[in-house]
């Protein structure tokens, strides 16, 4: 990422350390050109260990959310807290070393399975490892190879298919059991019964990270604690699944062109 040099640390910065995953946006706005605003006046709370899920239409500044987040930049106006303390006033270091982050866009290193897995925690355990990718739903894609973790991985995973890739890149982010952990359209090759599964696991970790989904599919995101509905850099909606089905037309209209409305849907 093209990062601000505005994010550079503050003099004196403090270390991020013992993390509870308590996430604050407070009048938040930010424009990669400041005068075009991507970004407008978002608010909103993610308690530790919840769920929120980040949805809208394409350009509605879902994935510049998450970037302010991790301080890939910083707001023009506004503050991000995490824990109650201005992300701002911490390294940038320590910061992200709080967070896992999986992109759509995935990206295995040539080696073997183990290690691109380890990439995440390098002195993880084999019981580790197979522990994230159990909860990836990537067991079957070891099992499926001769060789298992020990397969070997062409540059760019290019011999892996599109779902392949996205579990095993969710299983190098869990693996290092992040305090926060931002799935950005991560699941998006993967069919709806492997998403399912992989959302039920996320939900049975045995430690509770604050998660943030960005998703275009409102089956990926319908448990969610809270859905932020973005529309061109505006909170469109804020609220559960069933609220936001109730009150929030844009969320309606994105949820029933992937579904055929149903009595009681």
């Amino acid at each position: 990422l093209d990062e601000n040099p505005e994010t550079e640390d503050v003099p004196d910065a403090a270390e991020l350390d013992a993390v509870e995953g308590s996430v604050e946006f407070e009048h938040v706005a930010f424009g990669y050109n400041p005068e075009v605003p991507v970004i407008r006046d978002l608010s909103f709370e993610a308690g530790s260990g919840q769920t929120v899920a980040i949805v809208g239409p394409t350009g509605a500044g879902k994935t510049t959310l998450v970037n302010l987040l991790m301080r890939f930049y910083d707001p023009q106006s506004g503050s991000i807290r995490i824990d109650g303390a201005d992300v701002r006033g911490f390294t940038r270091k320590s910061l992200r070393a709080a967070f896992s982050m999986v992109l759509q866009d995935t990206w295995l290193k040539s080696g073997t399975i183990k290690q691109n897995i380890a990439m995440g925690k390098p002195d993880a355990t084999d019981e580790e490892l197979l522990e994230a990718v159990e909860c990836a739903q990537a067991a079957d894609v070891i099992k499926s190879k001769r060789d298992g973790l020990n397969e070997r991985v062409e540059q760019g995973g290019l011999n892996f298919s599109g779902g392949q890739r996205q579990r095993l890149t969710i299983a190098r982010a869990l693996v290092r059991k992040p305090d926060i952990l931002i799935l950005d359209d991560s699941a998006s090759a993967l069919d709806y019964v492997t998403d399912a599964k992989l959302r039920q696991s996320l939900r049975n970790l045995d430690y509770k990270p604050t998660v943030f989904i960005v998703s275009q599919r409102t089956s990926s995101i319908r448990n969610a604690d809270k859905i932020i509905v973005l529309d061109h850099g505006n909170v469109a909606g804020i609220g559960t699944h069933e609220y936001l089905l109730e009150n929030c037309a844009l969320y309606r209209e994105i949820h029933y062109s992937q579904y055929e409305k149903k009595e009681g849907a």
